[in-house]
């Protein structure tokens, strides 16, 4: 659970000495590239790294499910992240002591009333969800392998200036069954930890960003780990105890410390603390306990178990702390609406409200991932007009006073396909079995529709039949139609894999995109004797052009085969 491994304390504990109030006290390590804290609202995103998380799917409340998933792990980071901040939780607002700022000397034990202090996190902090699924996450990604995912988050979600990545933080969640960083290690000592690109003690080595500064972490599917990585360290039977507890901590870490070690760590000689942050000097007291781990509610988006943090200004281990304003910095709260639903074509209204700490301020608002044919007045908050596409989508409501202080609210929003008489149900596709022998309407590479009997239809004579070379080959097979508006849609296919590969590694892979986006991949790995159907909501699309495309790409050795047959985009 520590952030560091023995290097990285070895490292913090060397760079200066503090003067010493106690052995737990933190004092200020000068910044790394002018950064010491996170001194705005925090964007926290979420990575789910690799095509071991299975199929992805979506609950009431918006957020992404997968069937990998079975202990429900990724919903509950969801539901903490936009949770901080809300219901009046005090748990996070330990981090309003801590500040960085010219006017913060090294080796400083508190902070003058001139710092750049950490704001209090109003109206949750979850900015973004990813499901990278264009490939397998290693059996155990390096440090440096976590670093280029965060990376390439970062180019995912559009933060690419230093100036975006100030306040973001990329949480690499890896799936069941893999063991980054080698965390299984008895001599690792840890179930998480965070960092940054530019550190050069990550395993395999520092991460070039054209983007900035990037704060990542790494959080193994620790649930794997069972009671040592917190499984009933609060609960009965707690499965999800030590995931939430593991978020947090590095959570706060990394916002107390986000280029370590350039933020608030113990520098105290000859403590037993030293070269630990704030999380670290608390982590792993009891229940019940002073300053020991407990039930935090935020609200409407459930009870997570965490741990305390470490204060200064109160000398303790705090699972509680009064929020600083220090001198009246304004505190902007936006109220969470909750989950949103609707229906295609039917005029929609709902009214965003804020509240201010300071008086005589005057709100503006924003939003991100409205339904299409939304948008919010940026003077009264209102979120009006009449969505034209179903899907579901996360949206994020920020209200921004005079001063710059803010505070945002991330929330779920379903709109339902109109459905009924004024869709009528109907397969877009052509040549959806490919039994006119020939490709059209489809655009494939040469001699990718096939009769020959190597490869056997899933019904009918012909198949449309990609790679199987046994050399470096790449293959496609697209179609582009029109989803009508208000429709809700399926797209489905059958597809056998036949390979002479063998182990676990994905060496040859099969990508289903529509657009731009990757339905799922497929590779040698998941050969089978028999076909197998694959069929995805493409409800989203409705009202658009949306081109389906199938590549299979091979490697220089060993044939595989992805052999796809009897599509179909239903709608209804």
């Amino acid at each position: 659970m520590k952030q560091y491994a023995k290097q990285k304390q070895d490292l913090i504990a060397h760079q200066l000495q503090a003067a010493a109030t106690g052995q737990q006290t933190l004092s200020y390590g000068g910044g790394v590239d002018g950064i010491g804290v996170q001194s705005g609202h925090s964007k926290v995103y979420l990575v789910f790294y690799g095509t071991q998380w299975g199929t992805q799917g979506t609950d009431a409340n918006g957020n992404l499910t997968f069937s990998g998933d079975s202990a429900g792990a990724a919903q509950a980071a969801q539901n903490m992240f936009k949770g901080i901040g809300t219901n009046g939780e005090t748990w996070s607002a330990d981090l309003t002591q801590w500040c960085d700022g010219p006017n913060v000397a090294a080796g400083a034990v508190s902070c003058p009333a001139n710092a750049n202090f950490v704001p209090y996190q109003s109206g949750g902090v979850l900015s973004g969800v990813w499901y990278d699924n264009a490939a397998a996450s290693p059996s155990s990604a390096t440090g440096h392998q976590l670093g280029v995912e965060a990376v390439n988050a970062a180019a995912h979600f559009g933060n690419t200036t230093a100036a975006a990545n100030r306040d973001a933080y990329y949480v690499i969640l890896s799936p069941h069954g893999t063991n980054p960083d080698n965390y299984q290690s008895p001599t690792q000592g840890y179930c998480a930890w965070h960092d940054w690109n530019g550190d050069t003690t990550l395993t395999g080595g520092a991460v070039n960003s054209s983007y900035g500064d990037i704060a990542f972490s790494n959080q193994p599917y620790n649930i794997d780990m069972g009671s040592s990585c917190g499984v009933g360290f609060v609960n009965s039977p707690g499965t999800l105890d030590g995931w939430t507890m593991t978020l947090g901590h590095e959570w706060h870490e990394m916002m107390s410390d986000q280029n370590p070690a350039g933020g608030w760590t113990n520098h105290v000689s000859g403590s037993s603390y030293n070269g630990q942050e704030n999380s670290d000097e608390c982590a792993w007291l009891q229940p019940g306990t002073a300053g020991g781990a407990a039930n935090v509610s935020f609200g409407s988006y459930g009870t997570f178990a965490e741990q305390a943090s470490w204060s200064n200004d109160t000398n303790s281990c705090a699972i509680t702390h009064a929020i600083l304003t220090h001198g009246g910095a304004n505190t902007v709260t936006v109220t969470n609406p909750g989950s949103q639903s609707g229906t295609v074509g039917t005029a929609a209204s709902l009214q965003i409200k804020a509240s201010d700490s300071a008086t005589g301020q005057t709100l503006s608002y924003a939003a991100t991932g409205l339904p299409a044919g939304l948008a919010i007045n940026s003077s009264t908050g209102l979120i009006s007009g009449t969505p034209t596409t179903a899907g579901t989508s996360s949206v994020t409501v920020t209200a921004t006073d005079s001063t710059g202080s803010g505070g945002s609210a991330t929330f779920g929003w379903t709109e339902a396909g109109t459905g009924g008489g004024t869709c009528t149900p109907a397969q877009l596709l052509g040549n959806a079995g490919f039994e006119t022998g020939t490709a059209a309407p489809w655009t494939t590479s040469s001699g990718v529709v096939d009769n020959s009997a190597s490869e056997a239809a899933h019904s009918g004579s012909w198949k449309a039949w990609m790679d199987g070379y046994g050399s470096a080959h790449t293959d496609t097979v697209s179609q582009t139609v029109t989803i009508p508006a208000g429709c809700k849609a399926s797209f489905s296919f059958w597809l056998h894999v036949d390979t002479a590969e063998t182990g676990t590694t994905a060496y040859d892979k099969l990508t289903v995109q529509a657009n731009s986006s990757t339905l799922a991949t497929y590779s040698n790995v998941n050969a089978a004797t028999g076909y197998v159907q694959k069929t995805f909501d493409l409800s989203a699309y409705a009202g658009q052009s949306v081109t389906l495309k199938f590549t299979g790409t091979e490697d220089s050795s060993l044939q595989t085969s992805f052999v796809v047959d009897d599509t179909a985009l239903n709608v209804s």
